[in-house]
């Protein structure tokens, strides 16, 4: 059995609901998990396409938290790296003076992980988290729909 990947691409929508529609019914991708907030909204899901994994969820205003309040100075991209040890791989990257927007956390869902921006403002969160595996039958890769005349 080949490994998981250990770099998942992590993005927000305003809409997450309709964002996992337009992956699922137009680009073939398959939903592996959904996790949602006490609002309906989603706290976190993973859509598998082949062997890869994107996980989404719905923009969430977070004001009083660490990262809430580096929000509007940060960049378009986030991205979730799975580490073995991540006191060790926080500590190294402080020592290099990675710029911290959450600091260490044991999450509620098992993880132990922290995120830093570069210096574009991009979000790298390392941590312990694995996602869930692939569907047993994931989608092979497809061409997109053609583009409609009309």
């Amino acid at each position: 059995m080949a490994e998981p990947p250990t770099i998942y691409p992590g993005l927000r929508y305003r809409d997450a609901r309709g964002a996992m529609s337009l992956l699922k019914d137009a680009f073939g991708f398959t939903e592996v998990a959904r996790y949602e907030n006490e609002d309906g909204s989603i706290a976190h899901a993973e859509l598998a396409y082949g062997n890869g994994m994107v996980m989404l969820g719905s923009i969430r205003e977070e004001p009083d938290t660490p990262y809430g309040r580096a929000r509007g100075r940060l960049g378009p991209a986030s991205l979730y790296v799975v580490v073995k040890d991540a006191d060790a791989h926080h500590d190294r990257a402080v020592a290099m003076g990675a710029v911290v927007v959450m600091p260490l956390t044991d999450q509620e869902y098992g993880s132990r992980e922290y995120a830093v921006h570069d210096p574009e403002g991009n979000v790298w969160t390392f941590g312990t988290y694995v996602p869930q595996a692939t569907p047993a039958d994931p989608q092979e890769p497809c061409d997109p729909p053609a583009p409609s005349d009309t």
